[in-house]
């Protein structure tokens, strides 16, 4: 968890242990050298550490207990611990082994040293590991470093811890093999329930010299004080019961679709935020285990000291773990908003220009690598940004956003470094990086257009017009059953048989176990028969519930009604839709429906065969006047004419009479004879659907299921 408050105590601890300067001038970012060393911790340092006085020189109040600031607790006492190599851990070359005496070889685990020296007696002059330690290595400026080494460990007052460093000074604490020192502490405030871990780390490279870096994490160790943190408490275990419950709906998905599972990139995108979500639960109960363990040690003998450097470190990932799961999970709402078709802009876009980008990447990398190479070799050994392969990497891609330092380039090779950046920045930034922004822009453009075509799988209104219509359907059902129910009361007798009573429920539709359970409800002697006073008491309830049901229903038209303004045709639609659902018809209306579609089928279908037929007729009339018109005489061109427009006529009659024919049909049509394997019109030949003489016994059948 992070805060305004956590930047602001980091931003207040950084300037007073990095920026406060010696009366020399060194402050910790300037060190430079072993001296400059000694300079600042023997002065800012202590002066910051050691706060026991107020402004006006009087007393804290609070014995020998140091706060920084007046408000933060120092924990424990300072560490300083440093690791050393050994000599002669490199090779003096022969022309200078009578010059040089010794050799010390940059940092590594293989060449520490781990050897005794100095005064021979006391923590600062004896190794110990890390295990003895229980400390952890760290990731500096130049190397990697284990958590062993040679530590002391400071006073707690001041004029206490000015002696021991005065005694590390003089008996040459550091020398040529040292090759890091780490400065660790802990601070505590209670105002804001924060703790302040801080390390500061001078390391001495085997070129001489010094390079000064910090860490300085914030976090929140002591979880639950306040009222709000046992909100926090509630929230987290709600979240826990969430976490459990998409375990098991997950794994129940992964045993019913095995390896089909991880096909979809949402199913494992679940995966990773529920195993996220699990170490961050196993951390949140390690950490409160530890960190009263450590409080308790601290409390027992406060002149220890504090290593919370672990818990600081592990509390960082956990915030970082924590910072990547919430992004997938914003990733996740893509999943439950693509029912729009603008919301699938952006993964449409870019799942089909993916291979192409691919092809593209291939292509950039190669100049892009080659540049970094040229670079690295060009300008390493002078421009810091230019340092290692990685950072040539890095500062590339700034050079594409625009953050660059020129002059810097033109300094370290006046002619090459010119050339490399006029050519980096046209072929990388004016060719590829338009050529990538290219495929992107036409993929884009052909899925804007392909969904301007599309319409819209869901709306919201449809959701909303669904679920009306459907809890509108359930509430009508159920009215229905009741008035089927009071239909059954109606007869008037005395007292009512359940024979009677479920046989005029069952020619109404309803279900045999629906019509025992109801008549069960009111059967309050279990003797199969309603007696008046039985009879009426469901009456009664009949009526109290179709009242409900009917005030339950116009409260629903009300609150739908605003929706229902801007699509008025839709609820119409729907409405309709119910009223045919809910509508029933006879037997003998569905045969008369029936004969009357086939009806108007076989028309319809006789109307369509005959006009093709005449059509192609008179294609066939046209094309033989046109192949004798040049060589028959005018006179006769005249005569074919008049003849082939007494045939159309002909055919035009046939046509008529034929379709009276069909309309005589209906007389002879069998509902039984309908045939679901053949089309809807009998296949007939031309000569037959031109011939006015159709048999009148052909029987017409349709494939309709109605």
């Amino acid at each position: 968890m992070t805060s305004s408050n956590a930047y602001y105590y980091t931003k207040v601890m950084s300037e007073l242990f990095l920026q406060t300067p010696s009366e020399s001038g060194v402050s910790f970012q300037t060190i430079g050298s072993m001296a400059d060393f000694w300079r600042y911790t023997q002065g800012p340092f202590l002066d910051s550490l050691y706060w026991t006085k107020w402004y006006n020189n009087k007393s804290l109040g609070h014995h020998a207990q140091s706060y920084i600031y007046y408000e933060n607790l120092l924990l424990g006492v300072p560490r300083l611990r440093q690791l050393k190599v050994q000599n002669n851990s490199c090779v003096v070359h022969d022309d200078f082994k009578e010059d040089i005496a010794g050799c010390y070889d940059v940092y590594s685990e293989e060449k520490e040293n781990t050897s005794p020296f100095g005064l021979l007696n006391g923590t600062a002059w004896q190794y110990y590991t890390e295990q003895e330690l229980d400390g952890s290595s760290h990731w500096g400026r130049l190397t990697s470093y284990s958590g062993g080494g040679y530590y002391v460990d400071l006073k707690i007052t001041r004029e206490e811890s000015a002696e021991t460093l005065q005694d590390l000074k003089q008996n040459l604490w550091l020398d040529r093999g040292t090759r890091v020192v780490f400065m660790d502490f802990s601070v505590y405030n209670a105002n804001i329930n924060l703790f302040c871990v801080l390390r500061l780390v001078v390391e001495f490279p085997a070129t001489g010299g010094a390079i000064p870096s910090w860490q300085i994490r914030t976090v929140k160790l002591l979880r639950y004080v306040s009222t709000w943190d046992f909100f926090i408490v509630s929230c987290e275990i709600v979240f826990c019961i969430f976490i459990f419950y998409y375990i098991v709906e997950e794994i129940l998905e992964l045993h019913i679709h095995r390896l089909q599972y991880f096909t979809s990139i949402w199913n494992i995108l679940d995966i990773v935020v529920i195993l996220l979500s699990v170490l961050a639960i196993g951390f949140h109960i390690f950490r409160t285990i530890e960190v009263n363990r450590l409080m308790g040690q601290l409390l027992r003998n406060p002149n220890i000291y504090a290593d919370f450097e672990f818990l600081a470190f592990w509390q960082t990932q956990y915030n970082n773990m924590n910072a990547v799961n919430l992004f997938f999970a914003w990733i996740k709402i893509f999943k439950y908003i693509s029912f729009n078709k603008t919301m699938t802009q952006l993964s449409s876009t870019l799942a089909r220009c993916a291979k192409d980008i691919l092809g593209f990447a291939i292509m950039f990398f190669i100049v892009f690598f080659a540049y970094a190479q040229l670079g690295y070799l060009l300008f390493g050994t002078q421009v810091e940004n230019f340092s290692t392969f990685v950072k040539c990497i890095f500062t590339q891609f700034r050079i594409i956003l625009g953050d660059f330092d020129y002059n810097a380039i033109d300094n370290a090779n006046r002619i090459l470094g010119p050339i490399y950046f006029v050519t980096y920045v046209f072929f990388v930034f004016f060719v590829l990086l338009n050529m990538f922004l290219a495929i992107i822009n036409d993929t884009y453009s052909e899925v804007k257009e392909e969904l301007s075509n599309q319409k819209n799988e869901l709306q919201l209104s449809d959701i909303l017009k669904q679920g009306y219509n459907r809890t509108l359907m359930k509430m009508k059902l159920k009215k229905d059953r009741i008035s089927d129910v009071q239909k059954a009361l109606q007869k008037g007798t005395k007292e009512l048989e359940y024979e009677d009573f479920k046989n005029s429920l069952r020619q109404l539709g309803h279900a045999e176990h629906e019509i025992t359970e109801a008549f069960a409800k009111f059967d309050k002697d279990g003797n199969q028969i309603l007696d008046e006073e039985e009879q009426k008491r469901m009456r009664n309830d009949l009526e109290e519930k179709k009242v409900a049901l009917n005030e339950e229903i116009e409260n629903l038209g009300k609150s739908f009604r605003d929706n229902t303004l801007d699509n008025p045709l839709g609820f119409a639609e729907a409405k309709n839709n119910q009223a045919n659902k809910s509508s029933r018809i006879s037997e003998e209306e569905f045969q008369i429906l029936l004969r009357r579609v086939l009806k108007l089928e076989n028309s319809v279908g006789g109307i369509i065969t005959k006009t093709e037929a005449l059509v192609i007729k008179l294609e066939d009339l046209e094309r033989s006047k046109m192949k004798k018109k040049d060589s028959v005489p005018e006179g006769e061109q005249l005569i074919q004419e008049n003849l082939a427009s007494q045939t159309a006529e002909r055919v035009v009659v046939a046509e008529e009479s034929g379709l009276e024919a069909a309309h005589v049909q209906e007389n002879y049509i069998s509902v039984n004879s309908l045939n679901p394997s053949q089309g809807v019109y009998p296949l007939l030949s031309r000569l037959d659907l031109l011939n006015p003489q159709t048999p009148k016994t052909i029987q017409f059948k349709s494939n309709r299921n109605f």
